[in-house]
């Protein structure tokens, strides 16, 4: 059964829910939830077809603040447990929102592997590079040498690329945004509701209280377009205030660089194969002077849910006999023995 679309009359008033937000005065966050509850009403799904989970965090407050059905799960295991509703629900539109320290450290295996399956889940990464919720300890995707609570040194571990690491796991759709660009995220969400699979949107998020100014090089009007790259499809991927730098491909190496001039590649994210995403999320450094976002990837392959729900009308297309036979039969197959006095 597919997710029910119908004509609606839903505004975003209508997905914010009695709760009071709490947040920070500043965060992103509510930038993230604003642009969310604006989006909604074009998915034309009600309500109560409409699922939010999350696991532990700042970030994971969302389900509280949208006026749909939600959960609060448990820490790193939102994918999990989504997955599981995805699977028996296939009338709901479910999204996972989770933070770079809820999904890449405890959370690390269920994310890879809910997008390596390709489960039917939209699944939005808030990145702050630092842990909010727990008072400023540094995170799976801070910086080397970040200066924090737990790391007063500086930190010694080179931080993940959530985008190269969802690649990795084969996602289908693989996409970055911005908190503060509230066209650019709505753009980007509506390509992800739209994707049939896993769609995967790390969303840069300011901390203000722990980690202000992370992303201000890619936010200040002054410098963004110095360090933006804007991915469009089907266009060269070009950058600075005058179009004055490209993306390459070098002749003779596997990846892309930047240089001025061109002749600059022409985006596709459709291409099949992960290599040319994945050149593109190499670009994006911890110091982000060269830093893509957009639509990454966009593919099509057999979802999970589907395959696991043909495997269920295949067994009962042939099954014989009545439930507590073949559940009898079941419990009794392989390796069992039997007990005797």
């Amino acid at each position: 059964m597919p997710v029910n679309r119908v004509p609606l009359t839903l505004t975003a008033k209508d997905f914010k829910s009695d709760q009071e937000v709490r947040w920070c005065p500043g965060c992103g966050d509510y930038s993230i939830l604003a642009a969310m509850q604006r989006f909604m009403p074009e998915l034309g799904i009600p309500r109560e077809r409409i699922v939010f989970i999350s696991g532990i965090g700042c970030s994971s407050r969302f389900p509280y603040y949208m006026n749909t059905y939600g959960m609060h799960s448990i820490h790193g295991r939102a994918p999990a447990i989504a997955t599981g509703l995805s699977v028996s629900r296939p009338d709901l539109s479910v999204w996972v929102v989770t933070g770079d320290g809820d999904a890449l450290s405890i959370g690390g295996n269920h994310l890879i592997h809910a997008l390596r399956r390709n489960v039917n889940l939209k699944i939005l990464l808030f990145n702050n590079r630092i842990y909010g919720l727990t008072k400023g300890q540094y995170s799976p995707t801070s910086e080397l040498g970040k200066i924090t609570k737990s790391t007063p040194a500086g930190s010694a571990d080179a931080p993940f690329n959530p985008l190269s690491l969802a690649l990795g796991a084969e996602a289908t759709f693989v996409a970055r945004t911005i908190d503060s660009d509230t066209r650019h995220l709505q753009s980007v969400l509506r390509r992800a509701a739209e994707h049939k699979g896993s769609a995967f949107v790390e969303i840069y998020q300011n901390c203000n209280i722990f980690n202000d100014g992370a992303f201000e090089l890619l936010k200040d009007p002054s410098t963004r377009d110095d360090h933006l790259i804007r991915l469009e499809q089907g266009q060269p991927v070009t950058f600075g205030p005058d179009g004055g730098f490209s993306v390459v491909h070098p002749e003779g190496s596997f990846g892309l660089k930047v240089q001025p001039g061109g002749p600059a590649i022409v985006h596709d994210a459709t291409v099949d194969d992960p290599a040319y995403a994945f050149a593109l999320t190499r670009l994006s450094g911890s110091d982000l002077s060269t830093t893509p976002i957009g639509v990454f990837r966009d593919v099509a392959r057999p979802t999970y849910d589907d395959l696991i729900r043909k495997q269920l009308t295949d067994a009962q297309a042939t099954a014989t006999g009545t439930p507590d036979e073949m559940l009898a039969d079941l419990l009794n197959t392989a390796d069992t023995w039997t007990i005797r006095p």
